[in-house]
């Protein structure tokens, strides 16, 4: 048989056998078996030289040829197999690709003020209250009128109140404002609800003030509880769970007399320090939070004012029959307080290096 008859031979055969190869290992196998360096081909190649010079030109080309022809098929082959084999691959270790990922990308956090916010809500929901919210821009008989404001109350006045255009009369009952705390909302509630009534008003109220302490723009909680019976102890009970809740389980509460127009009697609400004990530092310093004093104001509260239940008494509130307390705090304050904020405005500032403190 001559030469180039031997590496026809050679071709068809491997050839064949790369067409029937059926895994990739087996076709790597056949690669080195014709390609390899040991292999029929590339020794007939090193042949060559020894050949008659007439027939060392037809034999080189011939084994070149074949030589090209089997990297191509071995080439094609190598693709075929490695789609079959991704298919079942992918057939064999099905996932499903709508699950989230491991782990979960991070999807942010919840700002300190809305934190903290939830987790007055939580106290109170599980003393029994629910939760009621109302419009920020609302009525002046909501706001001040049928809460017992009188008509000289300074919170009256555009200094104090942002009137809303066409700005109205500050004593007309129908002018339109931003509400300067969420007292309407109890109003609103006690139209909706005949007693008992326990509720609490979270949301934004606005008022003409900018500086360390104040915004123009805050938060508050307002709560309001009527029914028969109810007391200053029953207030001061209700406080006491949500300090404890708050601020750790060692607080006490102190009332102090105070005046608002839709409580009488009027209390403020004092939380026990709980930066010092009796307004000393362990280092032996006059405690800067409480200024010495081992008391921190946090809230106004005080039994509804009986003026306050007649502006509802046809909804079914009657102030010879019923009682109630109202407090109210500041969402700002109680985070600030809690977390050490010495800057009200470090609230708003929207920096994500103090925001990323809070997770």
């Amino acid at each position: 048989m001559s030469m180039i008859e031997e590496i026809s031979r050679v071709r068809r055969e491997a050839e064949a056998a790369i067409a029937a190869a059926s895994s990739s290992e087996q076709l790597e196998e056949l690669r080195v078996r014709y390609l390899g360096r040991k292999a029929q081909l590339p020794n007939l190649l090193r042949g060559v030289a020894q050949l008659p010079p007439d027939e060392r030109g037809p034999v080189g080309r011939a084994a070149n040829e074949a030589r090209r022809a089997l990297e191509a098929a071995v080439q094609a082959r190598a693709a075929e197999l490695a789609a079959r084999e991704l298919e079942q691959r992918l057939e064999r270790d099905r996932i499903d690709v709508t699950l989230p990922g491991d782990p979960p990308a991070a999807l942010g956090r919840l700002h300190l003020i809305t934190a903290t916010r939830r987790e007055i809500e939580d106290v109170f929901v599980g003393l029994g209250y629910q939760v009621v919210e109302g419009p920020e821009v609302e009525l002046a008989y909501y706001n001040f009128d049928a809460l017992n404001t009188p008509a000289s109350h300074p919170s009256r006045l555009p200094t104090d109140t942002f009137y809303v255009e066409p700005l109205g009369e500050p004593l007309d009952p129908d002018a339109v404002l931003l509400r300067v705390h969420t007292s309407p909302v109890q109003i609103r509630a006690m139209e909706r609800q005949p007693p008992p009534i326990f509720v609490i008003a979270p949301g934004r109220v606005y008022r003409p003030d900018s500086d360390a302490t104040h915004a123009p723009q805050f938060h508050q909680v307002e709560g309001l509880a009527v029914d028969e019976g109810i007391t200053l102890a029953d207030l001061q009970g209700t406080l006491l769970t949500f300090v404890r809740a708050i601020f750790g389980e060692q607080r006490e509460v102190r009332m102090r007399p105070h005046h608002f127009p839709f409580t009488e009697p009027s209390v403020e609400v004092d939380v026990s320090c709980f930066n010092c004990a009796g307004g000393i530092t362990p280092a032996g310093e006059r405690c800067p939070l409480c200024k010495g004093d081992g008391w921190i104001e946090i809230l106004g509260a005080g039994m509804v004012d009986p003026n306050v239940l007649a502006a509802v008494a046809a909804h079914g509130y009657d102030p010879d029959r019923h009682q109630g307390f109202a407090f109210g705090m500041g969402i700002e304050r109680i985070a600030m307080l809690k977390h050490g904020v010495p800057d009200l405005r470090l609230l708003y500032d929207n920096d994500v290096r103090f925001l990323e403190q809070f997770g």
